[in-house]
């Protein structure tokens, strides 16, 4: 036994150095697997960045949206940079979109024709060039024919929207707003149209009667057409945004038909108590020299509008709001019964 003790007695200061070891060991291996708890206290910066990157993929516009048309869903870029406006190149402009290219007619539009300097023709209006077009290297090309959108939409994505499809300018910028992220402008643009056109139409309508009739014609020397209210010639600002009829014989055809051509006897059943009336190479004075019209109550009466073709042929937003103003003076400056 007291051998044992001695044993005890020598060993007992090694044993308590190896627990003091093995405790140092121990709080070093805590010390390790604590390592990592910096990063972990770091963690607010993480989980930060990962609630930024679902953030940061919202507020960036997709590269590619999808627009449904006549020829199914189609991609077009979100915000194309290079567009051929082969259609609808007033109400770009009115979003403040520019195109690189439109037809040589659209681009003598005579309401703003200013405003594209710089801007290149795609061919003659209704038969673009793809060679030409292909040059240009566009990201989106717009058209109203559907006929040309096979070897357009080789070049780049193509939307159609067929002439017609769109009634009126809030259609119009509403549907292009939304197709080209525009949706801001064309309110604005839209706020301001309903403010000029609707202070046109009360200076009318304080003016000519409720019940007045208009007539839209077009005069040619071998032909006379009719017109509705979306196909140019005036149609748009008399009956869509002064809010004028037809004679009620024809009104619910030529708003249907939107065209036609009549004979010079029939003129008498087409004209109403105003008329607007497209002619190249013929003035007011013609007219009311000319035996078939002169006896026409308008042209008596001294309600007959000439213009020429270059200002009544376009239908676009910003021609619209133009020639609603040039009617309007017209009409409030006539002689009151």
């Amino acid at each position: 036994m007291p051998s044992a003790n001695r044993i005890t007695s020598r060993s007992h200061p090694l044993w308590l150095s190896l627990v003091i070891l093995l405790l140092a060991a121990l709080l070093s291996a805590c010390g390790s697997d604590a390592a990592p708890e910096p990063t972990s206290s770091a963690s607010p910066s993480n989980n930060s960045a990962s609630v930024e990157e679902p953030l940061t993929e919202e507020t960036t516009s997709p590269e590619t949206k999808t627009i449904s048309t006549i020829n199914g869903d189609i991609e077009i870029p979100s915000a194309p940079q290079r567009i051929v406006a082969e259609e609808y190149l007033g109400t770009l402009i009115a979003l403040d979109v520019i195109p690189v290219a439109a037809p040589g007619l659209s681009i003598q539009n005579y309401y703003y024709k200013d405003a594209l300097s710089g801007i290149q023709s795609s061919g003659d209006y209704g038969k673009p060039s793809p060679e030409l077009i292909m040059t240009l290297n566009p990201d989106l090309i717009i058209t109203g024919n559907n006929d040309t959108y096979e070897i357009l939409n080789k070049i780049a994505p193509t939307l159609v929207v067929p002439y017609g499809q769109l009634k009126n300018a809030r259609e119009e910028l509403t549907f292009f707003g939304e197709a080209l992220g525009k949706e801001t402008e064309a309110a604005a643009w839209l706020a301001d149209y309903a403010a000029v056109t609707g202070e046109q139409k009360s200076r009318v309508d304080s003016v000519i009667p409720a019940d007045a009739t208009f007539s839209i014609l077009e005069y040619s020397d071998k032909s006379i057409w009719v017109y509705g209210d979306n196909f140019g010639r005036g149609g748009q600002p008399i009956y869509q945004v002064l809010g004028r009829k037809p004679p009620a014989a024809i009104a619910n055809h030529i708003m249907e038909a939107q065209w036609e051509e009549i004979s010079a006897e029939m003129l008498d059943e087409y004209a109403g108590d105003y008329l607007i009336v497209t002619a190249n190479n013929r003035t007011v004075a013609d007219f009311e020299n000319d035996p078939l019209w002169a006896a026409l109550p308008a042209v008596k009466n001294k309600r007959l509008y000439v213009w020429p073709e270059e200002r009544s042929w376009y239908y676009d937003p910003l021609a619209v709001k133009e020639q609603t103003k040039e009617l309007a003076d017209w009409l409030v400056s006539l002689p009151r019964e």
